[in-house]
């Protein structure tokens, strides 16, 4: 029983230790510009427009920056982008008959520090394509545009969830 009880003791650390080591620190590289939603508040239905402000300007996006090689390929897209972004946004608004002001602009914004997928991404001032809906005072959602990182994750139909057996095991005893 001794045995049993400290190789479960032994088994739970190590998840621990592997655990702490999977969460790592990525800095997104300074070739790199992202992309801001910012929802009007945190209401059900406000976060609702900023998911279909989302789906469009992601896609939008995706079609913009095809074939996009260069860092300066991508920024040139992306200002010539704001203002054809801007009335695909007030469709957007139109149709759900919302009548809210938005604002979208591209150049350096503000990002908190966001741990995503045992990932954690450094706060700090970053090159990005900003759209606030109303307020801005809502949750908000972010990507990575160039390199297209959430591009591809958006093409990409399921999530993979890589598990630890023991882990698995353990959490089936308990």
């Amino acid at each position: 029983m001794k045995k049993i009880l400290i190789f479960i003791i032994f088994i739970i650390a190590i998840m621990f230790v592997v655990k702490d080591v999977t969460a790592k620190e990525i800095i997104v590289p300074d070739e790199a510009i992202r992309l801001r939603i910012l929802a009007n508040s945190n209401s059900p239905h406000d976060q609702y427009i900023k998911q279909k402000v989302r789906e469009k300007v992601e896609y939008q996006m995706g079609t913009i920056l095809s074939r996009t090689n260069s860092i300066d390929d991508a920024r040139d897209k992306l200002k010539k982008s704001v203002k054809p972004l801007s009335n695909i946004i007030e469709e957007i608004l139109e149709e759900e008959k919302e009548k809210i002001d938005f604002d979208i602009n591209y150049g350096y914004h503000y990002f908190p520090s966001k741990e995503y997928k045992g990932i954690v991404y450094n706060e700090g001032y970053y090159e990005s394509l900003l759209v606030i809906i109303g307020k801005g005072e809502g949750n908000n959602w972010w990507c990575v545009l160039f390199p297209p990182l959430c591009l591809i994750e958006a093409e990409e139909a399921t999530d993979v969830e890589y598990k630890f057996f023991v882990q698995e095991l353990i959490e089936k005893i308990f």
